[in-house]
């Protein structure tokens, strides 16, 4: 019987095509079956054919809205307050719902394979820090309940700075102080989300926080996005002792695209993101290393627009990476000059990590792991 090839398979082998003098030759998996792609963050894309020329099967998606807020420092804090986010995660839904033939409002693993086979995408939708949950412990922490009846499916405890939750990652100075435990509340959240099946995400949190939230949870926990301190120095990494509690959780830690998190190297390079993905194997497991992205599925969209020039793209970081450096927090000593790997600042970014680690020498069944079902067995084990 002849094979039939779908459209998304066509469409990944087309573009795969576009890389090969970068990252060598295609493995011979890519012209008769189509790997697991699963991202650990991205945004529904303005223009909705982008999912299909991704080739990703399923990501955690971003519907947050932020309320930027300044703080008594002079620094910025941008909030995921419950009125912005209830708003948000509503437009989301409709959406989704809107388009069907492309997109399945991810509510458990199982629809992860209804999308691979119907050549749409799964969403699951995750909230970047747990400020919407602005209810009290003792009226038992009901926004919860509401948020997961919209589709919510991960919720991050924090975003770069602490809440009444979780200590975040960036108060955490250069002397290694302010590196906040999880809280009698942040202990409620975690077994209220355990209790309703949401995914808790340590992202941005301070390495004692996650530390804790990996002692409390009663299910995996993930990093969605993230990189190795131990390769960079800075509070936004985590160091290995928080990549390893969370992969004995049975979880798993997403490295992203933020180059300037990936090296202190003048030019970034594939082989830099590379690096952390081996370093996350090393200490956590091959079960515990997956991608993530953190722009939107193009790419960060001023360097596309700069074709990827880091010189100039840098530039729009560099007041709030300032802020920081007079505040001492750990990192922020080394000046930025990059933003992008320019090479994985591309839609085609999943098939070229793929390539990559296939050069790399990992195995295929390490890859499966690593761009698709490493994420599948977490959401699996977590979501019902």
């Amino acid at each position: 019987m002849q094979q039939l090839i779908n459209r998304r398979q066509l469409i990944k082998g087309l573009a795969a095509g576009t890389v090969l003098s970068q990252l060598g030759p295609l493995p011979a998996f890519a012209s008769n079956q189509k790997r697991l792609f699963v991202d650990g963050l991205c945004f529904l894309p303005d223009n909705l054919a982008d999912l299909a020329t991704s080739g990703i099967d399923a990501y955690l998606c971003d519907i947050s809205a932020i309320e930027a807020m300044k703080q008594a420092d002079g620094t910025t804090n941008y909030k995921r307050t419950y009125q912005a986010c209830i708003k948000s995660i509503s437009a989301a839904k409709r959406r989704v719902e809107a388009n069907s033939d492309k997109l399945i409002l991810g509510l458990n693993a199982n629809d992860i394979n209804r999308a691979k086979q119907s050549d749409r995408t799964a969403v699951f939708f995750q909230i970047q820090g747990a400020d919407c949950v602005e209810g009290s412990i003792n009226n038992g922490l009901s926004q919860v309940d509401e948020f997961h009846a919209k589709g919510l499916r991960a919720l991050q405890l924090t975003h770069h700075y602490g809440n009444q939750f979780s200590g975040g990652a960036l108060d955490n100075d250069a002397s290694g102080g302010l590196n906040l435990p999880l809280t009698q509340a942040g202990e409620a959240l975690i077994n209220k989300l355990n209790d309703n099946h949401i995914l808790v995400d340590v992202s941005h949190s301070s390495p004692q926080s996650a530390l804790d939230t990996a002692r409390v949870s009663r299910s995996p926990i993930v990093q969605s996005h993230g990189a190795v301190r131990a390769i960079v120095n800075h509070a936004r990494c985590s160091p290995d002792e928080v990549i390893k509690a969370i992969a004995d959780t049975g979880g798993l830690f997403g490295v992203f695209m933020m180059s300037f998190w990936l090296t202190n190297d003048k030019v970034p390079t594939v082989d830099h993101y590379i690096n952390h993905l081996k370093h996350v194997a090393n200490v956590g497991g091959i079960d515990a290393v997956a991608i993530a992205n953190d722009y939107p599925l193009r790419g960060q969209k001023n360097l596309l627009k700069l074709n990827n020039n880091n010189a100039e793209g840098v530039k729009q970081y560099l007041s709030w990476w300032h802020s920081l450096r007079e505040k001492n927090v750990l990192g922020y000593d080394v000046e930025p000059e990059h933003v992008v790997i320019p090479e994985l600042n591309h839609i085609d970014r999943m098939n070229r990590i793929d390539l990559a680690l296939c050069k790399a020498g990992f195995s295929s069944n390490d890859r499966d792991k690593i761009m698709g079902q490493n994420w599948q067995r977490v959401l699996s084990d977590v979501l019902v």
